[in-house]
């Protein structure tokens, strides 16, 4: 195993969160896993095990709009007495125009019924769109939350972080360690770990991703967030997987870890988003599931 360590200063501080309005609401920690997917794409590779760490991951969010389009698969796992919870994802994402349409489905325990419909999520710069909420919403109706506005700036919210976001954070590597190469879904990677600090990722992030990493820098638990992120040849991001910490909503010593994995193959893929219009948005009072 090659191991190279990369420190670039920053640290973490501890502030208060807000826990999850929508899709998911946790109470104690977990960790994560996405599914498998993806054959190589392209032909240009770069020598990225030759270059810094930090450069790779700095610009992972640049080559992914190079790149445009891509199939999606997350997960969000958490833990709550004992149970597991894990929220799967999948669908199609746009990097060039940040946008994404994504298929979430819930396990029965998350949604508190026996059988629950899965939410189409529509990802779009600063809000996302969810039909099939539930909770009192119509069949024909879409909830708009402004990402800006929310205490994680969505990256835990809509049960799926949003693929820009996911590798905008990796602009925050401040301390990375090249772990070495290895395969996924028949595709070589290189894997690095390390911890992005949200303030350093909301500052260098690109316009449209900055009101909400913003956000969650100001909400979360910790700025540091650890990663392990995985990119080909090419530079371009595979897989990453996330690890969000936050205190429990009315107990201040009690500290919930979120494990957020997105997994994207299929480069080049069509993708196509229509955002709903306004008659089609619900605007009434939503019950909290």
């Amino acid at each position: 195993m090659v191991v190279q360590q990369y420190r670039d200063g920053g640290g973490a501080r501890a502030v208060r969160a807000l826990a999850v309005a929508g899709v998911i609401a946790v109470t104690a920690g977990c960790v994560g896993e996405a599914g498998a997917g993806g054959g190589s794409d392209g032909s240009g590779q770069r020598a990225v095990a030759a270059e810094r760490p930090l450069d790779v991951l700095g610009r992972a969010a640049g080559v992914l709009a190079e790149a445009g389009g891509a199939e999606a698969r997350t997960s969000m796992e958490t833990a709550a007495g004992g149970t597991r919870v894990t929220i799967r994802g999948e669908g199609t994402y746009d990097f060039r125009r940040q946008m994404g349409r994504l298929k979430v489905v819930l396990p029965t325990d998350a949604a508190g019924a026996d059988d629950h419909r899965p939410i189409t999520e529509l990802l779009a710069p600063g809000a996302l769109y969810m039909k099939n909420r539930g909770a009192g919403v119509p069949d024909d109706k879409w909830v708009r939350i402004d990402t800006t506005a929310l205490k994680d700036g969505n990256l835990v919210t809509g049960g799926v972080t949003d693929p820009t976001a996911a590798a905008e954070l990796l602009r925050g590597a401040g301390d990375v360690t090249y772990v070495g190469k290895s395969e996924l879904a028949g595709v070589t990677v290189h894997h690095y770990r390390g911890v992005a600090d949200l303030n350093r990722a909301a500052r260098a992030a690109s316009p449209q991703s900055r009101g909400a990493l913003s956000a969650a820098a100001k909400g979360f638990g910790k700025d540091a967030v650890p990663f392990d992120a995985y990119l080909d040849e090419e530079g371009r991001l595979r897989k990453v997987r996330h690890r969000f910490t936050f205190a429990t909503e009315g107990q201040e010593s009690a500290e919930v870890t979120v494990v957020s994995t997105l997994l994207l193959y299929g480069f080049g893929a069509p993708v196509t988003v229509t955002l709903p219009d306004e008659d089609d948005i619900y605007t009434g009072e939503i019950r909290q599931s």
